[in-house]
């Protein structure tokens, strides 16, 4: 790739500077040029990623700027469709922090924009770039574990001392769900190639200040292989806590660490035979933010699709929103 994608970030906000600004500035054919902020000592921290980095005092501003060819979206939950729909009519190919949406039915207008712009936009939602999902979606596919019949997956942090979080608060789209739920249920779809029954779906939720803080999830899902049950917990309240496992007829595949890969802890890919046979992949040196900018930038370039795109993501939202309508509070 010869060309080099100009890239914006609209907010100075935390996870742009500790994830996808040295993301975009260590990605191969991207460029970190312009940041959005009102408050210049903001600013400040990203100018260790390019300390010519332009700065505009708006958003709107940024998104005039004619040197810019994407944008990343990192501002609350609520605000994503708005600002999406405002870069897309600007000019700019954009990569929204996930959930990009609040509700399914707003993906269709996004789509139809991207559509009728010819400019790519998706959902950030970057697991799938990731060599341990890679793997563990190479070894379904392969008949590694034989035939899938349950997926069940956790993912918890607290939160609970930190109220003004965006996360705790309504008004913003907070909740464990739009947050990580994404995560929970877009792994089992990723690596099984199959689909929620909506219509299957039970679940539990407790919440505190209108959002949800702790939600389990049952149901089924249906694909290449046939139907599996599916389980999941998320939560804002619990100790941290990351894993997802595909348990078929002839093994059972665990992965550690799946959605904060080297963070939480080492990303593996555990693979468990018949005779006690444990295979263990080991990736600690892949970066899936800097993964998902190259090939969000690949993408823009070339032409070719993205590995993820609004469609895609707009059937995890339609799980999620129809948790919320039959889940039972507890």
């Amino acid at each position: 790739m010869t060309r080099v994608v100009n890239w914006g970030v609209l907010g100075a906000a935390n996870f742009a500077r500790e994830q996808m600004a040295p993301a975009i500035h260590a990605a191969e054919g991207a460029r970190f040029l312009a940041l959005a902020t009102s408050d210049p000592a903001k600013a400040k921290p990203f100018l260790a990623f390019n300390p010519d980095l332009k700065v505009h005092s708006s958003y709107d501003a940024l998104l005039s700027d004619p040197e810019i060819d994407a944008v990343y979206i990192p501002l609350p939950n609520t605000l994503h469709v708005e600002w999406t729909k405002k870069a897309l009519l600007s000019g700019k190919h954009v990569l929204t922090e996930k959930p990009l949406t609040m509700k399914a039915s707003e993906f269709d207008e996004i789509i139809s924009l991207r559509d009728k712009t010819g400019l790519l936009a998706a959902e950030a939602f970057m697991i799938i770039q990731h060599p341990q999902f890679l793997r563990a979606k190479q070894y379904v596919d392969e008949g590694a574990i034989g035939r899938v019949e349950h997926v069940d997956s956790a993912f918890s942090y607290d939160n609970r001392t930190d109220p003004g979080n965006i996360r705790n608060r309504p008004e913003t789209g907070g909740g464990s769900l739009p947050d990580i739920g994404v995560y929970t249920i877009g792994s089992a779809r990723f690596v099984t190639g199959a689909e929620p029954l909506l219509d299957t779906l039970t679940a539990r939720i407790r919440t505190e200040n209108g959002v949800d803080v702790f939600a389990q999830i049952e149901g089924e899902f249906e694909g290449p292989q046939g139907r599996f049950t599916y389980g999941s917990m998320t939560s804002m309240r619990l100790f941290v806590r990351q894993e997802v496992t595909y348990h078929g007829t002839k093994g059972l595949i665990r992965l550690t660490a799946p959605y904060n890969a080297n963070v939480y802890g080492e990303a593996r890919v555990e693979l468990h035979r018949p005779g006690l046979s444990v295979t263990v992949d080991r990736f600690p040196d892949a970066r899936q933010y800097k993964l998902q900018v190259e090939a969000f930038s690949r993408s823009v370039v070339t032409g070719e699709p993205y590995p993820c795109p609004l469609e895609w993501s707009r059937k995890t939202q339609e799980m999620i929103d129809r948790v919320f309508e039959v889940a039972k509070p507890i």
